[in-house]
C-alpha cells in the first residue's frame, strides 16, 4: 500500500477532513513573496497556552508555532473589543486615530484601507473563513460591502464536541481556498474562529474535554474561586483547544503541499477572555494577548522569545513590507505602527529592544447600555510591567448601566455569581473590581499584581513614575492626532451605533420597550437602583 492511502485511512479515522481533499504539492511556477496564514482567536487572553506554561489548556498546534518561530511576551491590542482590535490589526493605526472604527460595531470608514484589500490588488490571493473585520458595517465609497479580510471561504460544516462551539469547519475551508489558489502567486487566508467567544456550555470542559476543576493552579483574584467559575474557565480552554486543532490540521496540510517554508503563520487574539474585568476593559487581563509567528525561509533564530513590546498597529506595516508593497505603494493612511521584520532577521532573544519598551491603549464605546449610547472613554500606556490608565468619564458605568443589564460584559457563569452575590449581601469586592464606577487614575505594577487590583495611583512612592508615564502617553497621543487630547473627544460619542436594532438601548428600554440584548441574560438587569 502506497502512503497516500495510508493517509487517508489516518484521516477517516480521525474523523476530520477526508486527506484526499487537501491540497496537493505545490505545481507550477515559484513565486518568492510569502503566503500568509494569519490565525485570530476571538476572546482568548494571553498566557493560555502550553508554550507560555500553561498546564490547563492544551495547544500543540500554537506551541509548534512559537518552537519553530517567535514566541512574544510582551504583545497587546490597543483596544480590548472585537471590532476596534480588528481595525488597529488590518490598518495599523491606534484606535483613536480611526474616526467611527474606534468604536464597536460601528460604520467602517470607507478612507481606511486594510492590508488585505492591499495585497489583493497587488498580486496576492485573498480568503477568510468565518470572521473577518466586525461585528459593524463596512462599505466602500460606492456603497457596496468591502472584503476586508478576503473572500469568504465557509461551505464546510462540522458536528462541534459542544453546543458553544461552532459549526464551522475552518480547516476544511482553508482546503477549499488552497485548491482555489492560483498555483504561480502568492495568497493570504484570514483563519477567524469565533472560539472562544461566549456562549459556552457549561460543564463541556470537565465532561467533554477530560479536565478536572484541580487542573487550574489559580483563579484570578478579581473572581470568586469556586467551581461555578472553576467550570467556567474550563469551558473556555475547550474552546480554545477547538481554535487549535484547527491550526494544527492547517499546518500539516501546509506541510504535505510543499507551501509551509514560504508561509508567515500568525497566531493571535483579539483580546482577552470574556469574563468580568476583561473583555471590553483596559486592564492586564484586557489587551495582553498571546502571539506565536513562524516562517521558516525569513525567520533567524528559530525558538526564541521576544520579551519587547509589540502592539496590534505593528502588523499591518509587517504585512506589508513581507509582500513588497510598505510605503505609498500600499495607498493606506499613515500607520502607527512598526513593522516586525527587524526581529525576524535579527538576533535579539528575550532582551527588550530599545524603540519597544511600551505600548498605547485605550477605548471609547466598546458596547452599548449607557445614557444615548456613550461610551466609557480610557487612554493608557503600558511601559516596564507598569500600566498607567487615565478615566475620563467616571462618572458613567465602566461596563454598562446595570439597568440594562451591564451589556459591556458578556453573559456567563462567572458574571451571574458575581451579580447574585452582591444582591444577597448587599456589597461584593467582586462586583466593586468588575462592575462598580472608578477612580480618574490607575497605577498597576504588573510585575507584583497583574490582576490589577492594587491601584497605587495616589501612593507618594510612585509619584514621579505615575507623571512620567501620564506625561508620555499624552505627548505620543497629541502627535497620533487623538481628538480626545484636543477637548474634542465627544465626537467619538456621536458616532451611530451601526445595530439599528439595539442602537439607543437604554433610553429606549427606559421607555419602557420591552428590549433583549442577546449577549446578556434578563437575569443580568439590575431592578433594584445602584449609585
Amino acid at each position: 500500500m502506497t502512503i497516500r492511502p495510508i493517509l487517508l485511512m489516518i484521516g477517516l479515522l480521525l474523523g476530520g477532513f477526508p486527506l484526499q481533499a487537501q491540497p496537493q504539492r505545490t505545481t507550477g511556477k515559484k513565486h518568492s513573496r510569502p503566503n500568509i496564514l494569519f490565525a485570530i482567536a476571538d476572546d482568548w487572553g494571553y498566557g493560555h497556552a502550553g508554550a507560555y506554561g500553561a498546564s490547563w489548556v492544551t495547544t500543540p498546534a500554537f506551541d509548534r508555532v512559537a518552537r519553530a518561530g517567535i514566541l512574544f511576551t510582551h504583545a497587546y491590542t490597543p483596544n480590548a473589543k472585537c471590532a476596534p482590535s480588528r481595525a488597529i490589526l488590518l490598518t495599523g493605526r491606534n484606535s483613536w486615530q480611526l474616526e467611527e472604527a474606534a468604536n464597536h460595531i460601528p460604520y467602517f470608514p470607507a478612507k481606511f484601507k486594510t492590508w488585505v484589500e492591499v495585497l489583493s490588488g497587488h498580486g496576492y490571493f485573498t480568503g477568510l473563513t468565518t470572521k473577518g473585520w466586525g461585528p459593524g458595517v463596512a462599505l466602500d465609497a460606492k456603497g457596496r460591502p468591502r472584503q476586508m479580510a478576503g473572500r469568504p471561504f465557509n461551505a464546510r460544516q462540522l458536528t462541534p464536541v459542544a453546543s458553544g462551539i461552532g459549526k464551522s469547519d475552518y480547516a476544511a475551508n482553508f482546503a477549499d481556498f488552497l485548491r482555489a489558489a492560483p498555483k504561480d502567486g502568492p495568497w493570504s487566508f484570514w483563519y477567524g474562529a469565533i472560539e472562544p467567544h461566549r456562549e459556552y456550555e457549561y460543564g463541556s470542559g470537565v465532561a467533554k474535554g477530560g479536565k478536572r476543576l484541580s487542573d487550574l493552579p489559580r483563579v484570578p483574584s478579581f473572581w470568586p474561586d469556586n467551581e461555578i467559575v472553576r467550570n467556567d474557565m474550563l469551558d473556555y480552554a475547550l474552546e480554545v483547544e477547538h481554535f487549535d486543532t484547527h491550526l494544527g490540521r492547517m499546518i500539516e496540510m501546509l506541510e504535505m503541499s510543499g507551501a509551509l517554508d514560504n508561509t508567515i503563520i500568525v497566531v493571535t487574539s483579539d483580546h482577552g477572555m470574556p469574563f468580568p474585568r476583561s473583555k471590553g476593559q483596559a486592564y492586564e487581563y484586557s489587551n495582553h494577548v498571546p502571539l506565536a509567528v513562524m516562517w521558516l525561509r525569513g525567520i533567524r533564530r528559530q525558538g526564541r522569545t521576544v520579551d519587547s513590546y509589540i502592539s496590534f498597529a505593528d502588523i499591518a506595516p509587517t504585512m506589508l513590507e513581507i509582500a513588497g508593497v510598505s510605503g505609498l505603494k500600499s495607498g493606506m493612511a499613515p500607520m502607527a505602527g512598526k513593522s516586525l521584520t527587524g526581529i525576524f532577521k535579527g538576533t535579539h532573544d528575550s532582551r527588550r529592544i530599545a524603540v519597544r519598551d511600551h505600548v498605547l491603549i485605550g477605548k471609547e464605546r466598546t458596547d452599548i447600555g449607557r445614557p444615548d449610547d456613550l461610551g466609557y472613554p480610557i487612554r493608557g500606556i503600558v511601559r516596564n510591567d507598569f500600566l498607567y490608565l487615565r478615566n475620563f468619564a467616571i462618572d458613567r458605568w465602566p461596563t454598562g448601566n446595570p439597568e440594562t443589564g451591564y451589556l459591556d460584559c458578556d453573559a456567563g457563569p462567572t458574571k451571574t455569581i458575581i451579580l447574585q452575590e452582591r444582591r444577597n449581601k448587599g456589597q461584593s469586592r467582586f462586583w466593586d473590581l468588575g462592575f462598580g464606577k472608578r477612580v480618574d487614575e490607575e497605577l498597576y505594577d504588573l510585575k507584583d499584581d497583574p490582576d490589577c487590583v492594587k491601584n497605587l495611583a495616589a501612593s507618594a512612592a510612585h509619584k514621579a513614575l505615575k507623571s512620567g508615564l501620564r506625561a508620555q502617553m499624552e505627548r505620543e497621543l497629541r502627535a497620533e492626532g487623538d481628538p480626545r487630547m484636543f477637548g474634542r473627544g465627544a465626537i467619538f460619542d456621536r458616532y451611530l451605533y451601526a445595530d439599528e436594532k439595539n442602537r439607543d438601548f437604554y433610553n429606549r428600554f427606559m421607555r419602557g420597550e420591552k428590549l433583549k440584548a442577546g449577549w446578556v441574560l434578563e437575569s443580568d438587569f439590575e431592578t433594584a437602583q445602584i449609585r
